[in-house]
């Protein structure tokens, strides 16, 4: 693997890391704009592209635990994502 690719790869891992740690940043000023605690719908789209970028970069770096983590919760993300959605009437 050349250099480039290398920082492509930790870079990925980094924005992954950054939107994650967004989604608490997102949620804590959501909550305190209404004096109480309350998780937004972009905390799931953050989460799920933090996952998604997450998951890429555990399964470049072949880190076994690291995947299982990350497939864990994401597969929690993209539920509460569909969950979001309005349903069909019947």
């Amino acid at each position: 693997m050349t250099i480039d690719q290398q920082i492509v790869w930790v870079a990925t891992g980094f924005v992954g890391q950054a939107f994650f740690a967004a989604r608490f940043l997102v949620q804590w000023l959501y909550s305190e704009a209404r004096g109480k605690s309350r998780v937004p719908n972009v905390f799931w789209y953050l989460s799920a592209i933090g996952g998604i970028l997450l998951l890429s970069y555990a399964i470049h770096r072949k880190e076994v635990v690291f995947i299982i983590g990350e497939t864990t919760t994401l597969v929690i993300f993209l539920r509460n994502l569909q969950l979001l959605k309005p349903r069909a009437k019947q």
